[in-house]
């Protein structure tokens, strides 16, 4: 599986509101999606995945689920992304040996232990200072991104994340990220889909694909 550049964060004050907004990325030509809920039980949890499952089949659109590696191996999800990297060996257990598991970072330790853990994508942030997460771990910015990857020399896929804009991409993918996850700026207007992907292809960095075997 080729790991896309832009990934988009679901959001919404509701469970229909997630439904509807992942149907408007996956209309509006979104790749990936990752669908991330707080404060929801595991069988509405189970309902929801379903649901965009369905949503993003239609689309052929890959899915990603946050945190419930239970829920990602029943609805085939494409892939887990975790939040908290203990539970990788369970979840890794778990899982299809087909789906792929990414893994939350803010730091070079944080992305040498989860390379250490053979995860297939690394989400690294936040870029900048975001209105949708408490405790925030500290800002990276563009210098903490050159940093980071200057000394981690790792194929392992790195994406962006954190309040990213279309006004920042060209300057990311000169740090030598990977990709972007977006949320809310997608959100509020999903024609800025086309113009990230038009901003990832068309930059002066090479595009990086990268291959996760399967085992």
């Amino acid at each position: 599986m080729i790991i896309p550049k832009l990934h988009y964060i679901s959001q919404g004050n509701s469970s229909k509101e997630h439904l509807e907004n992942i149907q408007k990325a996956c209309t509006s030509g979104i790749e990936l999606v990752q669908l991330c809920l707080k404060n929801i039980s595991e069988k509405k949890f189970l309902k929801l995945a379903k649901e965009t499952r369905e949503i993003t089949s239609h689309f052929q659109t890959r899915l990603i689920i946050k945190d419930h590696y239970k829920i990602a191996k029943e609805v085939k999800a494409d892939g887990l992304y975790l939040g908290k990297i203990d539970s990788y060996p369970t979840a890794r257990k778990h899982l299809y040996t087909w789906q792929i598991i990414g893994g939350t970072a803010n730091t070079l330790q944080d992305c040498e232990t989860l390379i250490g853990k053979e995860v297939d994508y690394i989400g690294l942030g936040p870029f900048r200072a975001t209105t949708t997460k408490d405790n925030l771990n500290p800002i990276l910015g563009l210098n903490g991104y050159t940093a980071i990857i200057d000394a981690l020399k790792t194929k392992t896929p790195i994406i962006g994340i954190g309040c990213i804009t279309t006004e920042d991409v060209t300057d990311i993918l000169e740090t030598g990220i990977s990709g972007i996850a977006i949320s809310e700026e997608i959100t509020q207007n999903f024609n800025t889909i086309r113009t990230f992907n038009q901003l990832l292809n068309a930059s002066s960095t090479k595009e990086q694909r990268y291959t996760f075997k399967k085992e």
